[in-house]
C-alpha cells in the first residue's frame, strides 16, 4: 500500500463498479479507466462490467497493469440487459464509476461519478439528461482541453484528473529514429484517420525524397482485425523508405521503442473543422508523456491536449503546418545539441504527470 494513498481513502471496502463502453478498443481511455480499477483495488472491492474475458486479459499485456484484485462481472449497461435487473444490481454499490459516451447511465449507486474523455460532438442535453446529472456526484475530465468543451456544452463545471503516466524507460542506446505511437483508428471516434498516420508518411516520405539519409520513421499501431484491409493500403505506400510498423505491441516492446528514438511526431487533429469536431483532436496525449520522459523530443500538433504537455520551445516542439512539422524536425536532426538540450527538458516535464499523483487524485475522488 502506498502509504501518501492513506489520507485520501474515505473508507474501507467499499464496493465500486466500473464501465467503460470502449474497453475492447484498449486506447488511452481505457488504459485510463483500467488504471482507475487497478488503483481503487487496493483498498476496495472493485468490479468491471464487461462480458468478454478475452478483453480482460488482455489489459495486462497491452498496458502493464495489474487487475489481479479486479473483478469481472457481466455487463449491465449493455442494451440487452433489462433495466429493472440493471437498477437493482447497481443498488449493491457504493459508488459507480462510467467512461460517458455523451449519454449519463441511470445508477441507483450510492454515489456516481462520470468521466469524459473527449468532447461531445453535437451534444443535445434533454430535461431528461438534465435529471440525470442530479444524481451525478462528481464529473472529471482527462484535460483542461475537454472540460473547455464538457463545461460549454453541458453546461456544468467538470474537475481534470490528468491520465497515469508510469515512466518505464530504459537506459539503452538511442537511434535515429522517429516514433508515432497510435490506434490505427479510433471507432468511438468516427475518423477514418484519426491519428493523420497517412499524413506523417507521407512527409517523412517527402523528407526521405529530399535528402534526408540515416533515419527511419516507426509507427507502432493498435489494429483490430476488421481494419486490416485499410491498414494494409497504408501500408504498402511505404515500401522502398525506411519506415518500420510495429503492431498491437506489449507495453514492455512499446517501451523499448520509446527508449531507443529521438524523436516522437503527434499529428491527430490536422487538417480538421476542431471548430465543429473538437474530438478529432488528441483529447490528451498519453504516448506523448511517455515518449518524452524516455528522452523522446515531441514534435506535436498544436492542438488539443498536446497544449498542455509540451512547451514550445522548450521541451519541445508544436507546429500548425506540415511545413512547420518537416522544419521543426529537421532543426532537430541537424543540431545534436538542440535535441540533447531539448530531450533532457523533456524527461523533466514528464514528471509533472507521473508518480502518485494519480493514485491520489483518484483517492480524493472518493471523499
Amino acid at each position: 500500500m502506498n502509504p501518501n494513498l492513506e489520507g485520501y481513502i474515505a473508507i474501507n471496502d467499499m464496493r465500486i463498479g466500473i464501465y467503460d463502453p470502449y474497453l475492447d478498443d484498449l486506447g488511452g481511455g481505457e488504459k485510463y479507466m483500467m488504471s482507475i480499477a487497478s488503483c481503487l483495488s487496493e483498498k476496495h472491492k472493485v468490479t468491471v462490467f464487461w462480458d468478454k474475458k478475452e478483453d480482460f486479459d488482455k489489459i495486462f499485456e497491452r498496458f502493464a497493469i495489474d487487475l489481479s484484485k479486479v473483478n469481472l462481472s457481466e455487463n449491465i449497461f449493455s442494451p440487452k440487459y433489462p433495466f429493472l435487473k440493471r437498477a437493482l444490481k447497481t443498488r449493491e454499490f457504493d459508488v459507480i464509476i462510467a467512461l460517458s459516451d455523451g449519454s449519463i447511465p441511470l445508477v441507483f449507486s450510492r454515489r456516481t461519478l462520470i468521466h469524459f474523455q473527449s468532447p461531445i460532438p453535437k451534444i443535445k442535453i434533454d430535461l431528461k439528461t438534465r435529471l440525470k446529472f442530479l444524481k451525478v456526484s462528481k464529473i472529471f475530465c482527462n484535460s483542461y482541453y475537454t472540460k473547455s468543451y464538457i463545461d460549454k456544452d453541458f453546461k456544468i463545471k467538470t474537475m481534470v484528473l490528468y491520465p497515469p503516466i508510469d515512466i518505464n524507460a530504459k537506459d539503452i542506446k538511442k537511434e535515429n529514429t522517429i516514433l508515432h505511437v497510435g490506434r490505427f483508428r479510433a471507432r468511438n471516434v468516427g475518423n477514418d484517420d484519426y491519428k493523420k498516420q497517412n499524413v506523417m508518411i507521407d512527409v517523412f516520405k517527402d523528407m526521405i525524397d529530399k535528402g534526408l539519409k540515416g533515419w527511419s520513421f516507426i509507427l507502432a499501431v493498435g489494429l483490430q482485425e476488421e481494419d486490416k484491409n485499410s491498414f494494409e493500403k497504408m501500408q504498402a505506400k511505404t515500401k522502398g523508405y525506411p519506415i518500420k510498423f510495429m503492431i498491437n505491441k506489449a507495453n514492455k516492446e512499446l517501451w523499448e521503442l520509446y527508449s531507443i528514438s529521438k524523436i516522437y511526431w503527434h499529428a491527430s487533429g490536422f487538417g480538421e473543422d476542431l471548430e465543429n469536431h473538437p474530438e478529432y483532436a488528441e483529447h490528451f496525449g498519453i504516448s506523448t508523456v511517455e515518449a518524452m520522459s524516455a528522452g523522446c523530443v515531441p514534435v506535436v500538433i498544436n492542438a488539443g491536449g498536446q497544449k498542455e504537455i509540451v512547451e514550445d520551445g522548450i521541451n519541445g516542439f508544436v507546429w500548425n503546418t506540415l511545413d512547420e512539422l518537416r522544419i521543426q524536425t529537421m532543426e532537430l536532426i541537424n543540431s545534436s545539441t538542440l535535441l540533447e538540450k531539448m530531450s533532457k527538458k523533456a524527461k523533466i516535464r514528464s514528471l509533472d504527470f507521473a508518480g502518485g499523483r494519480f493514485s491520489q487524485e483518484v483517492f480524493s475522488l472518493l471523499k
